[in-house]
């Protein structure tokens, strides 16, 4: 993904967000031709210029192409279950970014003590499953948030509604992936990659 093509996904997840708070048709989305592969997407809405999380929907698996995998992820994002409906009066106070995620490969471990070992900060994002349950992290939340490994691991497990320590139960399967990020530096402001080293 180049600096254009990132700067492209987050105008029009704006232009998608911005729509949907207003109760609007989006229209007059205009498409790189790169956006017809299929990727996993993340479409996650902050406040400005707190940074507080406002909403964050996404899909991890590349199922759709990544022009409608981005639409539904705008549009879900301001209908995030945590929180109340994005309501216009809120769209100059947040800012959006992009996640435009590799495919989820499996962390494959002969014992989970070995897990914190093939998970690194700033580059990866975490997938559990385990039963019914199935929680995901982006790579930027333990960078945000100051965690070692095994916080992540831990919080990644909460985040399934699992007990903090599940990582080292043989059942939960886990799984990595990277992220290109893209975000506005301020509400309608200019778009930067994001880079979490």
């Amino acid at each position: 993904m180049n600096d254009a093509e990132g700067e492209a996904a987050v105008r029009i997840a704006r232009k998608v967000v911005d729509a949907e708070a207003r109760h609007e048709k989006v229209k007059d989305l205009n498409f790189p031709e790169t956006f017809s592969e299929k990727r996993g997407v993340f479409v996650t809405l902050s406040t400005y210029p707190d940074h507080d999380l406002r909403g964050c929907i996404g899909y991890p698996e590349p199922v759709f192409s990544l022009e409608k995998a981005l639409v539904m992820a705008a549009q879900s994002a301001c209908h995030d279950p945590r929180f109340p409906p994005l309501r216009e009066h809120e769209l100059k106070g947040i800012v959006v970014e992009v996640s435009i995620l590799t495919p989820p490969q499996m962390i494959k471990v002969s014992d989970p003590k070995k897990l914190p070992e093939r998970v690194i900060i700033g580059e990866d994002g975490l997938i559990v499953e385990m039963g019914p349950f199935r929680g995901l992290l982006l790579p930027q939340v333990p960078v945000e948030y100051g965690w070692d490994v095994e916080e992540f691991l831990a919080h990644t497990c909460m985040k399934a509604g699992l007990t903090p320590d599940c990582w080292l139960d043989k059942r939960a399967r886990f799984f990595k992936f990277q992220a290109e990020i893209f975000a506005e530096e301020k509400p309608y402001g200019s778009v930067v990659r994001k880079t979490l080293k």
